[in-house]
């Protein structure tokens, strides 16, 4: 089994899909889930990120499993944005980076935001950090028409 050296820069390519319905509104996109995102399967799953209790808070419910909580886990929080008009998903479908450090990251390669885009209700795109902020408005907002707004990084990092 292969592990990620964090001080070594590989080659990452998005391991899984977007989190939407037809009736998302709003979609939140960061730059390329953490390798423990990555490991769980899921969106902002490193347990030090503040995402997931910021995004309940919002939404005035309360999580019932931790980060590391497994299927479980992603079960419930899966259903917590799609029951709010939430969707989730990355900016970058690949690049080289380091870790989890968004500024290492070379090489970026955008996601191609049409299917979601066209198969949904989205009307507003915020991305989590700058980062995810200057690789969307630099590789992204023309081809989507929709500006983005830049929310406060939830990563520990």
């Amino acid at each position: 089994m292969h592990t990620e050296n964090p001080f070594d820069a590989s080659r990452v390519q998005h391991p899984f899909a977007p989190v939407y319905d037809s009736q998302s509104r709003v979609l939140v996109l960061g730059t390329m889930p953490s390798p423990r995102s990555r490991t769980a399967g899921f969106y902002y799953m490193h347990g030090q990120n503040r995402f997931w209790p910021v995004i309940a808070a919002l939404a005035g419910e309360s999580l019932l499993y931790p980060n590391d909580g497994g299927s479980k886990a992603v079960d419930e929080r899966r259903t917590l944005v799609l029951r709010h008009g939430i969707a989730l998903w990355d900016v970058l479908a690949s690049c080289n980076i380091k870790g989890a450090a968004d500024t290492s990251i070379k090489n970026p390669v955008p996601n191609d935001f049409s299917t979601i885009l066209a198969s949904s209700r989205i009307e507003r795109i915020y991305c989590t950090g700058r980062a995810a902020y200057t690789f969307y408005t630099k590789l992204c907002e023309k081809s989507t028409h929709i500006r983005t707004l830049c929310l406060p990084s939830t990563s520990s990092a």
